[in-house]
């Protein structure tokens, strides 16, 4: 049990990635929006896309490399086409869940400040974190943010189950099922419980915790399952509080990141009571610094071992360009609010509904790596059936994109 606890670290850093904007924002969306409808489709993409990030686990420790050089082994088309999508994913997501961040901590502050001068300070806070502790410090920060998180949650949807929903009894939800709410069904589906490109960047934590302990691949899965269980138990919460919170409720669902943050904070203070005020927006405030911190980290490690890796130049054992892509990162990211922060709301989505229909070629490529290996009969199927239940909804959607 001793080196299982050691292990513990990739698989909650990957939870805490989860739970900034396909959480917080599209889970409880989900459920202000539609109730209890798609708690069933929440609950199944995440199953159905489980085996796919298990297999970059699974490949990690037992070829002792990440998946990013199993991508190369595949072909360099397959690694430039990867780090092509992470270029794009990590300077959007990064602008994403900063001005998410920024939007939240207002709610502590006695006086009022700008969310561009929040962003820079969180961006300043994030960036001496990450650069004087990297993997090690963000391991034990990770773990501490979804211990708090998950338990203050729960408690947080007790009291709400308690109270009752919101929606008076003759309220009709609307249906999700129509070509309307498609995109946004997308969107979600692509964030739960996280980018599939995040398999990649879990790999490389895995190698990262692999240099303070030493971890087999029990261990490993171990720490994955916790970290994925962690994950799909917080979209439910999410989902709970927003139909027995806001669904219903008189007031319009705002579908901006940040405007909906700040609007579920409030419902929560009006409904639960003031003095929860303070504790919900200190749930949403942990998500989302937990969740800049783990993206800012993350897609860092994976452009930086891709270009590595591409020039066909061999990484030092203290390579200082993981700064530099930290740092690069961090302001092309906080050059987007400063100059693009109306148009970041259509860039997110845009990022979400691509994380989608990228996932039956990244889920593929996890796949392929690992099944010439040993995986159980069970696994297989599943895997297959995910291959074919994602393939099949990203075709329909691009069709239907393409058609309207």
């Amino acid at each position: 049990m001793q080196s299982r606890l050691r292990a513990m670290g990739p698989g909650l850093v990957m939870s805490s990635a989860a739970v900034g904007g396909s959480h917080l924002v599209a889970s409880t969306q989900a459920g202000a929006l539609f109730g209890w409808q798609l708690l069933w489709l929440i609950l199944l993409v995440n199953v159905l896309k489980y085996p796919f990030f298990r297999f970059g686990v699974q490949y990690t420790i037992n070829e002792n490399e990440s998946l990013i050089h199993g991508y190369l082994r595949k072909g360099r088309s397959y690694l430039i086409g990867f780090t092509a999508l992470n270029v794009v994913a990590a300077v959007v997501n990064t602008a994403g869940v900063l001005i998410l961040s920024a939007s939240l901590l207002q709610y502590f502050l006695p006086w009022n400040m700008s969310l561009t001068t929040l962003c820079w300070f969180l961006l300043g806070v994030c960036l001496t974190i990450l650069l004087a502790g990297h993997y090690k410090l963000l391991d034990r920060l990770s773990k501490v943010i979804m211990f708090v998180l998950t338990v203050t949650t729960v408690f947080v949807v007790l009291v709400a189950w308690q109270n009752g929903p919101t929606a008076p009894a003759d309220f009709v939800s609307p249906s999700p099922w129509q070509l309307s709410a498609l995109a946004f069904i997308v969107a979600m589906m692509g964030w739960m419980p996280v980018p599939i490109e995040i398999s990649a960047i879990s790999s490389l934590w895995t190698r990262s915790k692999q240099k303070l302990t030493q971890v087999n691949l029990s261990d490993a899965l171990f720490d994955f399952n916790v970290g994925y269980g962690v994950a799909v138990l917080l979209a439910v919460v999410f989902l709970s509080l927003g139909s027995l919170v806001q669904h219903g409720s008189n007031q319009e669902i705002a579908l901006a990141s940040a405007a909906f943050a700040q609007q579920l904070v409030a419902m929560y203070a009006d409904t639960i009571g003031q003095w929860s005020r303070y504790i919900v927006a200190g749930i949403a405030f942990l998500c989302m610094f937990g969740t800049t911190l783990a993206v800012m980290d993350g897609y860092a490690r994976t452009l930086d071992e891709s270009f590595h890796l591409l020039r066909k130049k061999p990484k030092p054992a203290q390579s200082w360009t993981l700064n530099v892509w930290i740092v690069a990162q961090a302001l092309l990211g906080m050059a987007i609010i400063l100059f693009f922060q109306s148009a970041l709301a259509p860039m997110l989505t845009f990022a979400m509904t691509l994380a989608f229909i990228t996932t039956p070629f990244f889920a593929w490529l996890n796949f392929d790596l690992v099944r010439k290996t040993h995986i159980s009969k069970g696994m297989n199927i599943l895997a297959w059936i995910g291959m074919f239940y994602l393939t099949l909804f990203a075709i329909g959607y691009v069709v239907w994109w393409l058609a309207s």
